[in-house]
């Protein structure tokens, strides 16, 4: 029942948000909102502490799950309310948790029409969310994957970036929801596709995922179905050429919004892939692993050279976050234990620096009234303790070791070295650009000739709190990585077991 509870507390909150949309329940939403944040990140870290995730039974290619809950759904067509938790699942939820705690705390202070609404779809959001890393059942899960697609889209609509027009507020919003649904009808249709293909198998009709692991789908129809899976996966996960949606949402949402929407909403994309796209059809994935792998090439180059264009802080980070995902995608794609590890650490360091970033440049947009970049400099020693933070935030983005992000971008260059060695050297020579970028922006925002007279406002208490808590984890992540891989090992093994032989088959026959 924990994992229903789970599902539950973020819906529970939000109906009371709502029910308090009015001007004496203020106050009250947010604290319900913090409070059901709250709870999921003080579960989740029981979940972490209590569980044997290092467990596999990779041996018989069948996923090691810590706990279950399953209840019949539609019964006549296979479906059920199938929920499940492995180490792979739990420390998503624990990034899930810490990014809507820093959301709530973000917003607190900042006055907008119909708060409870607000928060309302705040925690829907987290709800869908949640749903995505528990459900195992196709059907359910496709159920949160679009659940989640609304109350984003609103709260950039209804409540985006106060310096950004209603149009285009608007314009973000429509952009991501025709982006995200029309990559997730793909989806849906690879999903009836393999329920069909394991119909004419088997005689039985079933979404569960554990069932749909053993159907067999080869040639050009399993390729098709694979793509499904990953357009779907990788237009969340920013992927070239599936990326538009990106800037445009980050500059015109709130900042509360980017920190989940970089942290948790961008991650379920390489979760999806990680979870259902790999195990699912490990040989259609092997062969186009090189595709795959050129398009994260890609993007670690696109999203460096492109931020430079860039004079909006927002858009800025929003692009280096597309760079960042080019080495997920490269890590996902080797098949090796050591490059899924490294995907996975990646994941976590790179929301929590690009959260970072998002929540100092919102804390200058407050005090500053702008975001632009040429308007800004010289900022070092005149905002108190904020300077001294981005700049942590900023190497911890390029790669500094004893950061998150150093030893997730080295898992996954050493671990797809030994089948892709050409590919690692290319997308080694991108963390050059990784830390030209990291700089300028340092150059631009916080060194050069003072851009202001006077020293402004230092952080608040709740701020300081919320920016010391990124730089904690990610230190914590970089000087302990055993806290994050030893409950991921049983997972990566599983996946490395449905794919890591193909991917030697396929790479060894590159010339």
């Amino acid at each position: 029942m924990i994992l229903v509870w789970l599902l539950l507390i973020p819906f529970v909150a939000g109906a009371l948000c709502y029910a308090l949309d009015s001007s004496r329940g203020q106050g009250a939403s947010r604290w319900i909102a913090l409070i059901g944040s709250g709870l999921i990140l003080l579960i989740a870290l029981a979940l972490w502490a209590t569980g044997n995730y290092h467990l596999t039974n990779a041996v018989q290619g069948t996923a090691q799950w810590h706990t279950q809950f399953q209840l019949e759904w539609i019964p006549s067509l296979g479906i059920s309310f199938h929920l499940a938790l492995d180490g792979l699942s739990v420390i998503m939820l624990l990034l899930t948790g810490i990014m809507s705690v820093l959301a709530v705390a973000s917003s607190w202070g900042q006055p907008r029409n119909r708060e409870g609404l607000f928060y309302a779809n705040l925690m829907w959001l987290i709800g869908g969310v949640v749903g995505i890393f528990l459900a195992i059942d196709l059907f359910a899960y496709f159920f949160f994957w679009e659940m989640m697609l609304i109350p984003m889209a609103l709260l950039v609509a209804l409540w985006g970036h106060d310096g950004s027009s209603v149009a285009a507020k608007r314009a973000a919003a429509i952009k991501f929801f025709i982006y995200t649904q029309a990559s997730g009808l793909l989806m849906l249709a690879s999903i009836i596709g393999l329920v069909i293909v394991h119909y004419e198998q088997t005689g039985a009709v079933t979404f569960d995922y554990q069932a749909l692991l053993q159907t067999s789908h080869g040639g050009a129809f399993g390729m098709v179905l694979m793509l499904g899976f990953f357009i779907a996966f990788a237009t969340k996960l920013t992927t070239i050429p599936f990326h538009g949606w990106l800037p445009d949402f980050h500059t015109h949402s709130p900042s509360d919004s980017s920190v989940d929407l970089t942290g948790v909403l961008v991650k379920t994309g390489a979760y999806g892939l990680l979870r259902f796209a790999l195990p699912l059809f490990p040989h259609a994935s092997a062969e186009f692993a090189p595709v795959a792998m050129i398009l994260g090439l890609i993007g670690i180059y696109y999203g460096a050279v492109v931020a430079f264009a860039q004079t909006d802080m927002k858009r800025f980070v929003g692009y280096t976050s597309i760079a960042h995902m080019g080495f997920v995608l490269i890590g996902i794609y080797a098949g090796t234990l050591l490059a899924v590890q490294g995907a996975i650490l990646q994941l976590l360091a790179s929301a929590l620096s690009t959260a970072g970033l998002f929540l100092v440049s919102s804390q200058l947009y407050a005090r500053l009234g702008t975001r632009d970049m040429r308007s800004l400099g010289g900022l070092f020693g005149l905002m108190g303790a904020m300077p001294g933070f981005a700049l942590v935030f900023s190497i911890a983005a390029l790669g500094m070791p004893a950061t998150a992000n150093f030893l997730g971008e080295f898992l996954v260059l050493f671990g797809a070295f030994a089948h892709w060695p050409v590919i690692v050297a290319f997308a080694a020579a991108g963390l050059i650009l990784a830390a030209v970028y990291a700089l300028y922006l340092l150059h631009r925002v916080y060194w050069g000739p003072p851009s202001i007279k006077t020293p402004t406002s230092g952080l608040a208490s709740r701020e300081y709190a919320s920016l010391l808590l990124i730089v904690a984890l990610t230190l914590i992540i970089g000087l302990y990585p055993a806290s994050v891989l030893q409950v991921t090992t049983g997972t990566a093994h599983e996946i490395a077991h449905w794919f890591a032989g193909p991917v030697s088959a396929v790479s060894s026959s590159q010339p």
